[in-house]
C-alpha cells in the first residue's frame, strides 16, 4: 500500500510542485507499480530555438513522474542521481511519461521513465536514482 490513499489525494499533494504543475504536468494514475504522468507540448512556450521541443521539457516530466512514484512508495524521496537519454523528438502534441521501479532497497531506490508522445514516439527514457529520507 502507497503512501496515497486515492489518486485525488496524490494529486492535491502534488500541486504544490509549482514548476511542473505551472508547465502542465499532471498525474494520470497511480499504482503501487507504476505512475502515469502527461502534459499537452505547448508550441508557444516548450520548444527551443529551432522549433523543436526543448529537452528540458522531457527532463520535467520525467523527473516529476519520477516525484510521484518514489514519494507514492515512501515518502520523502529525493533524486541523488539523474540520467536521460534522448531517443527521437515528439511528434505529437502531448507526452506521457511511465515510472517503474526498478530496485527498493533500505535507503535509496532506483526508478526507469519511459516517456512517450500521443503519437506513439519513443521520446526519452529517464533513470533515477534516490535517496529516501
Amino acid at each position: 500500500m502507497g503512501v496515497f490513499a486515492s489518486l485525488s489525494e496524490a494529486q492535491e499533494f502534488f500541486k504544490a510542485d509549482r514548476f511542473a504543475t505551472c508547465n502542465g504536468c499532471r498525474i494520470d494514475s497511480l499504482t503501487d507499480e507504476e505512475a502515469v504522468c502527461s502534459m499537452d507540448i505547448d508550441r508557444e512556450k516548450h520548444c527551443n530555438a529551432y522549433g523543436g521541443v526543448m529537452g528540458g521539457v522531457m527532463f520535467m516530466l520525467g523527473d516529476f513522474a519520477f516525484a510521484v512514484a518514489s514519494n507514492h512508495a515512501h515518502r520523502l524521496t529525493v533524486a541523488m542521481n539523474v540520467n536521460i537519454s534522448y531517443m527521437n523528438a515528439p511528434k505529437g502534441d502531448r507526452l506521457t511519461a511511465r515510472a517503474k521501479c526498478l530496485k527498493s532497497g533500505r535507503t535509496s531506490c532506483v526508478y526507469d521513465v519511459d516517456i512517450y508522445d500521443n503519437e506513439g514516439v519513443y521520446v526519452a527514457r529517464f533513470s533515477a536514482t534516490g535517496f529516501k529520507k
